[in-house]
């Protein structure tokens, strides 16, 4: 082993650093495709019911087909199995398969298929979100650990160890410091994401004190997000999206999507659970503002009465999912139990809004990806309360989709990826 200079240190930190400029995150393995082996992984979600999220992770040799099981002896069972994010080849998880625990689990897959847990980060498990996690190239990422309300931790995505800390108080305190009203104050809880060497968090004012303090209790109307250099790892300014309440939801699911010229559209679910104000707000890929582009639900249904709940983003054209009919909470409630979810098909520059043929408008995705890529197609993910529990391959031109293979065992699908075997 042998000693680098505290100059040539510096500059190697910086240096990596400084590669996030070039890529944002969840980038696509298939950008760099070699002669590795790869698997399709499929997760479900068997427990919909105890809040645990109990289900399975299989990988198969090929793209599934026709009715199959997601159960093997190969698969990993466990908890938290509500979806994926990826980073490159590696796939995480946001909850611990273990026993639910807020986590930053990775994922590994190896060449025969067998599914197992790698090296994971556990956060403080006093507040929904904790571990929300962005990475912003292969040394670097960032999340948010409740035992530290007002910093973003970083971490190493190779060694899965946290690094260091940046304090944003800051940010946070630039309004509503003395608002007796505001109960809870937090970066990044709700929203992390990279593009063009700028880090975007989300500052959280709550107002109440229950169990998922931070999510649907906003005390203001508007949603304030702070940018930071990742260079320097230090506060530029506050942005913020004008009248809608609440940004995202902290799950699998991370709620935004860059389009392939670097635009980044993000989903705000609006005044509460139930929505009302929700809109997608956009920042163009060379910039830091909020722009004047933005797609509300009442665009699709006039009367407001309902949310967003996923964005993908291609070649100038978004794949969104929202809520058909009124939707309700509590124990009698639809939101999560009703067949009225569609995928929608938005032109960016026209905002004309089609309904996407041949996909039944199915249950909530919760936490899962409502569109993805694999293999330069799109797939749609849909789970109806009639027995359709599957991916259909979606054709742009035609604005249909036809279903890809459907799963009869294991839960209902909850993310589907490629990814190269470890």
């Amino acid at each position: 082993m042998f000693k680098i200079s505290k100059f040539l240190g510096l500059f190697v930190l910086a240096t990596m650093a400084l590669s996030s400029c070039s890529k944002n995150d969840d980038s696509n393995p298939n950008d760099n495709p070699d002669k590795a082996a790869y698997q399709y992984v499929l997760m479900t979600l068997s427990d919909r019911v105890t809040g645990q999220k109990g289900g399975y992770i299989t990988a198969f040799d090929s793209i599934p087909s026709g009715d199959i099981s997601n159960i093997t002896s190969k698969s990993l069972q466990g908890q938290g199995m509500g979806g994926f994010r990826m980073y490159n080849n590696h796939l995480f998880k946001k909850f611990s398969t273990a026993d639910f625990s807020k986590a930053i689990e990775r994922i590994k897959v190896s060449a025969n298929g067998v599914v197992s847990v790698g090296q994971t980060i556990m956060p403080g498990q006093g507040k929904f979100g904790s571990g929300n996690f962005v990475i912003a190239n292969d040394n670097l990422g960032f999340y948010w650990d409740a035992d530290e309300p007002l910093k973003l931790q970083t971490f190493d995505p190779q060694k899965m160890s946290r690094t260091n800390s940046i304090d944003l108080s800051e940010a946070i305190n630039e309004r509503g410091k003395d608002e007796e009203k505001i109960t809870f104050r937090a970066i990044g809880q709700k929203f992390l994401a990279v593009k063009n060497g700028k880090l975007f968090a989300n500052i959280t004012y709550a107002t109440s004190t229950s169990s998922q303090q931070g999510f649907w209790d906003d005390f203001y109307p508007d949603v304030y997000i702070a940018v930071i250099d990742i260079a320097t790892q230090t506060y530029e300014k506050t942005i913020k999206i004008e009248n809608t309440g609440s940004i995202a939801y902290i799950n699998a699911n991370r709620m935004y999507d860059f389009d392939s010229n670097g635009d980044l559209y993000i989903v705000c679910q609006g005044d509460g659970a139930l929505g009302g104000n929700s809109k997608i707000a956009r920042i163009k890929a060379d910039a830091t503002d909020i722009d004047s582009w933005e797609l509300k639900y009442s665009d699709i249904n006039p009367n407001d009465k309902g949310k967003f709940t996923g964005v993908f983003a291609k070649d100038g054209q978004l794949i969104v999912t929202a809520n058909t009919d009124p939707i309700f909470g509590g124990p009698n409630g639809n939101i999560h139990t009703a067949d009225l979810w569609k995928h929608y098909a938005v032109d960016v520059d026209s905002k004309k809004i089609e309904g996407i043929k041949g996909i039944p408008i199915g249950r909530s995705q919760g936490a899962s990806q409502a569109a993805l890529v694999i293999d330069d197609k799109i797939y749609l993910r849909s789970f109806t309360s009639d027995g359709i529990n599957g991916y259909f391959l979606y054709d742009p031109e035609t604005n249909t989709a036809t279903q890809a293979f459907n799963v009869t065992e294991g839960g209902s699908v909850s993310g589907f990826r490629k990814v190269k075997v470890e």
